[in-house]
């Protein structure tokens, strides 16, 4: 039976990397019978975020990661924000001190720098200097009251530490190259690498399933887990995620893209820090490098431009339209093989499938078709009721003008049956919400459409309108009727028909079906635009 946890730090949202660990470690623990653990990881104060850890909470529900303790459901090691827990931490703390496993240390970030470039300028490891004698407590309370920082320092063993990964097998640390490292800041709280070791040991967890990027913390943890005499835990780190440029799949990469864009384009430096509502300095501070606004900031502003940028949060990806099934499949098999020909595999199945020994050394390739491929399955097998859910909470969660009761959104659905996103579900249905007014005509269809060939296609409108003022009864039936026997007698395809009928009723030509748009439209209003098209391009022909 495993017990495993997902320990996310509150300074952003959930990274699909992220993600992916807490779906390995849920896997893994429902295989076994055993439990999952949420625990919040918020000792670092400077970069925590207030929306951050329910964003994270909210991401993975919405994923069907469930955990069994943690925050909202409680268990025998709460609390599970580490910022609740400082009591115990200092406890360890002060028995590391007492052991001489730890010490004192009270150098500032200038003096700590200038050691690292002696050591670089040696084009040697830096290693702290451990002092031959620690400093006393009294010392420490001196060194406070003069100002300095003060921290403690865990004293690293000389000896070889064997890492056992269960995906990289036997690797082995000399504990001589390795620096003592700090495991409380001089504001008090706890380092990640002492918080966590401690709480892994009181929560009861037996297995750490983690990116390969954490293996370099793994030899301080064990030997911290020596010292303070708990039982080492079986270890898993799992090969990296990379983005078909060939990168780590970063949230640096959404910041890249807009960065970019905006150099490009040189728009009103003013206006755009205001849309993401952040100063003039932190928004050349971020055309310089310097540093990164947090995501609402930069998903504000890119949508202000119009710019599309790669989804690299959860949220990101239900905010374009993916559903939990499909995401948790695809990134299930992310440097993972199951034991099965299937790749469509529903969450039950990846649990009763699952096995650690499969998770591959190699980095995988998050490939974003294959993820589109998946979505569109996962959508067919969906029930009516489950899809229509998510479809509502798709227009929900993203503020869509395209709200209707749920027998117009379940025509919607079932007429754009092979969609790949709800996203595309809405974008092909948008036409229905808008204003006739307030259509928005893609000037490239105009052109192709309405005003090639001496406006062939603004006559055609004028012809369907009689002809759909005539119609007798209104069905999808009737319409497709009346669209195929007109083009049969002008003898041209469908197509010369239908586009220009889409196009003056949604502005583009990618709709619904259109017997259906026009049906679900009505007769009345689809007249009424063809009238608005008729009157906006009449006299522009090409």
């Amino acid at each position: 039976m495993a017990v495993t946890r997902f320990a996310p730090s509150p300074t952003g949202y959930l990274h699909i990397g992220g993600a992916r660990t807490a779906l390995f470690d849920l896997l893994l623990a429902r295989k076994t019978s055993g439990k999952f653990i949420l625990r919040i990881e918020d000792t670092d104060q400077s970069r925590n975020s207030p929306t951050a850890a329910k964003q994270v909470m909210d991401d993975l529900r919405w994923l069907g990661i469930e955990w069994d303790h943690g925050p909202d459901v409680g268990g025998p090691g709460e609390p599970y924000f580490q910022s609740q827990r400082l009591d115990i931490y200092n406890k360890y703390i002060d028995q590391l001190i007492s052991d001489e496993k730890a010490y004192y240390c009270f150098d500032t970030p200038e003096e700590l720098t200038q050691m690292r470039d002696k050591a670089a300028a040696a084009k040697k490891n830096f290693l702290y200097p451990r002092p031959s004698q620690f400093p006393t407590e009294k010392q420490a309370d001196q060194a406070r009251a003069d100002g300095r920082p003060v921290a403690v320092r865990f004293c690293m063993t000389d000896d070889d530490i064997i890492v056992e990964d269960s995906v990289r097998g036997r690797v082995k640390f000399s504990g001589k190259e390795l620096s003592d490292f700090i495991i409380r800041k001089s504001d008090g709280f706890p380092t990640y690498h002492l918080a966590c070791v401690v709480d892994d040991e009181l929560m009861g967890v037996t297995h750490i399933i983690r990116g390969q990027e954490h293996l370099m913390n793994t030899p301080g943890h064990i030997a911290l887990q020596k010292a303070l005499g708990f039982k080492t835990l079986v270890y898993a780190h799992m090969a990296l995620t990379v983005s078909e440029g060939g990168g780590k799949m970063s949230k640096r990469d959404k910041a890249k893209v807009l960065k970019d864009a905006i150099k490009s384009a040189n728009p009103d430096k003013e206006k755009i820090a205001s849309v993401g509502n952040i100063s003039i300095q932190d928004f050349d501070d971020f055309l310089k490098g310097n540093s990164t606004p947090d995501n609402p900031a930069i998903d504000a502003m890119a949508e202000f431009l119009g710019i599309k940028l790669p989804e690299i949060n959860i949220v990101d990806f239900f905010k374009s339209g993916y559903i939990p099934e499909a995401l948790v499949n695809f990134i299930a098999l992310l440097g993972y093989s199951p034991p099965t020909d299937k790749e469509i595999l529903t969450l039950d199945e990846l649990i009763e499938t699952f096995d650690l020994s499969r998770l591959s050394k190699t980095n995988s390739l998050f490939d974003r078709k294959k993820l589109l491929a998946f979505n569109m399955e996962h959508m067919k097998l969906l029930s009516e009721e489950k899809l229509l859910q998510r479809y509502k909470d798709f227009l929900s969660g993203t503020n869509s003008p395209a709200s209707a009761d749920d027998k117009l959104l379940l025509r919607i659905l079932k007429a754009c049956e092979g969609a790949r996103t709800l996203a595309e579900v809405e974008f092909k249905s948008s036409f229905l919400f808008v204003d006739a007014n307030n259509i928005k005509y893609d000037q490239k269809s105009v052109e192709k459409v309405f005003l090639k060939n001496s406006g062939q296609g603004l006559a055609m409108l004028a012809e369907l309108k009689q002809q759909l003022l005539d119609l007798k009864e209104v069905s999808e039936k009737s319409i497709e009727d009346m669209l195929r026997n007109l083009a049969e007698r002008k003898e041209v395809g469908l197509g010369k028909v239908a586009q220009p009928l889409r196009l003056a009723i949604c502005g583009t030509t990618v709709s619904l079906p259109i017997f259906e748009a026009v049906d679900m439209l009505g007769i009345e209003e689809t007249v009424k635009r063809i009238d608005n098209a008729i009157s906006k391009f009449s006299g522009k022909t090409l």
